[in-house]
């Protein structure tokens, strides 16, 4: 039985407008869940991985139990959640369609996990038969104590021989309780093996400086492997860094690849063109996901950083943060399986 994959974060109710509305257009929202790290769990249980999900919840919640039981239905071990003062986060999410971009609204001062502090989390318990722990650059934005409590999670699970990964994933509009992302991020990431990453997030969470202009919609494949060099150089202790590639043509078409540097080789993935995008949100997290799996479980850099992009190019045909697909469509689609004909 392989190890359980943990990881740790904030999860939302997630309220979006029906298919492709403007918020409030109908007076409806369809309420699922959503946030990085229990995407990431999502995925993982989908991929028949062990994985336990670690969040603070507000205590006789019947929102919050009803979060509980979506993650057992995936298979995601909910055991060491804690139960605390605070309230749930909210996301309101508009997905964008053609030159309309998707529109996030969030709703979560004050949150459960916003009020954690180190100490509210019983890691030893959180660990218990597991071998590697996923943490996200949201967590440290929500508050001080969210930051100390997310570093405490990743230092402990380096003193315990875990293997850490870390999605970069900087968010703007969540870095407003006092220290830039840069001070706490180049910190967290100290404690990093694996880090996932676009080029925005390189330069706003770790100071890194690129030439590529992240909103001109074309690739500088050479540009990347510099900025991935130079991430490593940065950090020593980073066995890897793995970067999305995301050719934002419009809302509903984008082009979509990732590279890899392992200190040994720079590897680029296949290119995938995606037309009609169902859904965006949560692609990074089903790519981490992916990686996470084929690091695990394939037999090469090269073959998890294809299942990674093929994952996460899926995500895209699925409404909703949470990925619902299996190993074996993954692996038909790097195998040349897009043509989307009808399986019969």
């Amino acid at each position: 039985m392989p190890k359980t994959i943990v990881t740790f974060g904030e999860i939302m109710l997630r309220l979006a407008p029906p298919e492709f509305d403007r918020f409030l257009q109908r007076p409806e929202f369809q309420a699922t869940w959503g946030g990085g790290e229990a995407n990431v769990a999502v995925a993982l249980g989908s991929l028949g991985l062990p994985a336990r999900y670690i969040t603070v919840l507000p205590p006789n919640n019947p929102i919050a139990d009803a979060f509980i039981g979506e993650l057992r239905r995936f298979g995601v071990d909910p055991s060491a959640i804690v139960r605390a003062s605070g309230r749930l986060g909210i996301y309101f999410v508009e997905r964008g369609a053609n030159q309309r971009p998707s529109k996030v609204v969030y709703d979560r001062d004050n949150s459960a996990i916003a009020r954690a502090k180190p100490g509210d989390v019983d890691w030893n318990k959180a660990f218990d038969g597991a071998g590697w722990f996923h943490v996200t650059g949201i967590t440290p934005a929500l508050s001080q104590s969210a930051a100390e409590l997310a570093m405490e999670g990743a230092r402990i699970a380096k003193e315990k021989g875990l293997k850490v990964s870390c999605d970069l994933n900087y968010r703007a509009k969540l870095w407003k309780w006092g220290k830039p992302a840069k001070e706490v991020m180049t910190e967290l990431v100290k404690f990093v093996d694996v880090a996932v990453a676009n080029e925005e997030d390189c330069q706003m969470a770790l100071g890194i400086q690129t030439d590529v202009d992240v909103h001109s919609g074309k690739l500088a494949t050479e540009a990347y492997e510099d900025l991935t060099r130079r991430v490593l150089d940065a950090f020593p202790n980073l066995e890897m860094i793995a970067i999305t590639l995301r050719e934002s043509y419009s809302a509903s078409h984008n082009g979509w690849s990732a590279c890899l540097n392992d200190r040994k080789e720079f590897l680029v993935s296949q290119r995938y063109d995606i037309t009609d995008i169902v859904d965006r949100v949560g692609g990074g997290d089903s790519f981490a996901g992916g990686l996470i799996y084929g690091l695990l479980n394939l037999g090469s850099h090269r073959e998890a950083l294809e299942f990674a992009v093929a994952a996460s190019c899926l995500k895209h045909s699925i409404t909703g943060d949470f990925a619902r697909f299996t190993v074996d469509e993954v692996k038909a689609l790097v195998k040349g399986g897009g043509s989307g004909r009808v399986q019969r």
